[in-house]
């Protein structure tokens, strides 16, 4: 299998997860206001499962080091079959909620707030399993990152008062996804092997736990999506006949989106082996960043934004690119 050989490359995966986790949700804006969430979400769960397959049949299976797609799944152990799946099921829940406070508060308020709280606590969650790094290098880059989520937070409530429009319920549910994703990472994480290049017995390697991840999310969605499709957030109940009537394209954009997500998934567990979960964990959670540059300047999601608050993005943007620096010295 494929397997990451510097800290330097590990990094660059990092990165990648970072632009694909903070990306995906275009997929979901240009569905239109039309194409309820919970309809985009049933595409978007089958092309997560759909690329974990095709990664382990290609990177997965490919190399002389660790141990092969097929033979991995083979010798696992249930109960870490089970994590990993487990890691797919709180996942999957936390990002519901994050698409549902996507759809009412924008990208540029849900990824900073959710993503932002994910960020923070899944570092010290993961740091305090498995530690690698300095320790005071990277809550220092913590701490700056809770600094942009205030002032996001901050930055929002100022310009939606102005507008006369203040979703408390998009911050809400925010929150709440933000608060279970920093748990997904960890279960996953727990079923993996401790080495790469050697893998031990009963263990998962990366591609198998994506995989065993991502039946974990199809599986939850089943029903996850068809509860909220029945008792929905915003807007009446949905049925499946309302999912039939979505053109070839706007199913693909769901599929895409599954597809960009995991791509980053993928990348991040894949890095974590030089880098250590942790910091791979919260380098990619750094999709805040690139979520929020999206939704500022390509949804215009602060459009007509006063000065004080226009200030206050610029700041959340600084603070945020200073603490995913601090992250990756933290690791060096």
């Amino acid at each position: 299998m494929f397997i990451p050989q510097s800290y330097t490359l590990a990094i660059i995966l990092c990165i990648i997860t970072m632009i694909c986790w903070g990306s995906w949700g275009n997929t979901q804006k240009l569905t239109g206001k039309s194409w309820r969430f919970e309809l985009f979400y049933w595409d978007y769960a089958l092309g997560i499962l759909l690329f974990s397959v095709l990664l382990g049949f290609t990177l997965g299976s490919s190399g002389e080091s660790g141990r092969g797609f097929i033979q991995d799944i083979k010798q696992a152990e249930p109960h870490n079959i089970l994590h990993a799946m487990i890691g797919g099921v709180i996942f999957n829940a936390s990002n519901i909620l994050l698409v549902a406070a996507m759809a009412i508060a924008g990208m540029a308020v849900a990824f900073p707030v959710g993503v932002g709280i994910a960020l923070v606590l899944g570092v010290i969650i993961n740091y305090v399993f498995a530690p690698h790094g300095n320790a005071n290098i990277l809550f220092g880059g913590v701490a700056l990152v809770v600094v942009a989520i205030i002032i996001d937070a901050v930055a929002y409530k100022k310009h939606s008062l102005s507008l006369k429009k203040v979703s408390g319920k998009g911050v809400s549910l925010s929150i709440s996804a933000g608060i279970l994703m920093a748990l997904f990472y960890r279960f996953v994480a727990s079923s993996m092997v401790s080495s790469f290049e050697a893998p031990e017995a009963g263990k998962l390697t990366p591609y198998s736990a994506i995989f065993f991840f991502a039946i974990g999310v199809f599986l939850s969605n089943l029903l996850f999506n068809y509860l909220i499709m029945k008792r929905p957030f915003e807007g009446k109940p949905l049925t499946f006949k309302d999912y039939t009537k979505g053109s070839f394209d706007v199913h693909l954009n769901g599929v895409l989106g599954g597809v960009i997500w995991n791509i980053g998934m993928s990348m991040s567990i894949i890095a974590s082996g030089k880098a250590g979960f942790a910091i791979s964990y919260g380098l990619g959670q750094g999709a805040t960043l690139i979520a929020a540059l999206w939704g500022v300047f390509i949804w215009k999601e602060f459009k007509g934004a006063s000065k004080s608050v226009n200030t206050l993005i610029f700041f959340m943007f600084i603070a945020y690119l200073a603490g995913l620096a601090l992250l990756v010295y933290a690791g060096a």
